[in-house]
C-alpha cells in the first residue's frame, strides 16, 4: 500500500494554471487517503472525515496568496511528503490529533471558557505547546 503514495516528482509547472491543477489533484489525493488515515490512527472517536477534509482545505488556503508556480510546486511536494509520512504511519496518534484535529489554536480556544482557574504559567504553557 505504501508504494501507492510514493509518486515520482513531476517536472516544474509551466505556468500558474498547471500549478493550480496540481493543487486540486493533491487535494483530491489527500481526501481519498482520509478513510485510510482514519483507520490507521483510529480517529473515529475524535474527528470525522469531513472535519479532516476541512482541515486539509484550510491548510491549502493558507497559501492561496502564492502566485509563483515554483513555490506552489514546492508546497505540493512538502504536502505529498507529509501525506506519505502519515499514510506510512510515521506519526503517532497524538501527533495527528494535535496537528489536524485540535489544530494550533483549538485547545486554547476550547480552554477559553474554563481557564479562569489556570495560572498565567499554565496558560502560556498550553499556548506554546500548540504553535
Amino acid at each position: 500500500m505504501a508504494a501507492i503514495w510514493r509518486a515520482k516528482v513531476p517536472p516544474n509547472s509551466a505556468n500558474l494554471e498547471e500549478a493550480r491543477k496540481r493543487v486540486f489533484d493533491f487535494f483530491k489525493l489527500a481526501c481519498r487517503a482520509l478513510p485510510t488515515v482514519m483507520d490507521i490512527y483510529n480517529l473515529d472517536d475524535v474527528a470525522t472525515i469531513s472535519q479532516l477534509r476541512s482541515t486539509i482545505a484550510s491548510q491549502i488556503r493558507k497559501n492561496s496568496h502564492v502566485r509563483d508556480p515554483k513555490v506552489i510546486d514546492m508546497l505540493i511536494f512538502k504536502g505529498m511528503e507529509e501525506l506519505e509520512n502519515i499514510v506510512e504511519h510515521s506519526k503517532q496518534r497524538h501527533h495527528m490529533i494535535g496537528q489536524y484535529v485540535v489544530g494550533h489554536h483549538g485547545l486554547v480556544q476550547e480552554l477559553g471558557t474554563k481557564e479562569q482557574g489556570f495560572s498565567p504559567f499554565l496558560k502560556n504553557f498550553y499556548k506554546s505547546n500548540y504553535f
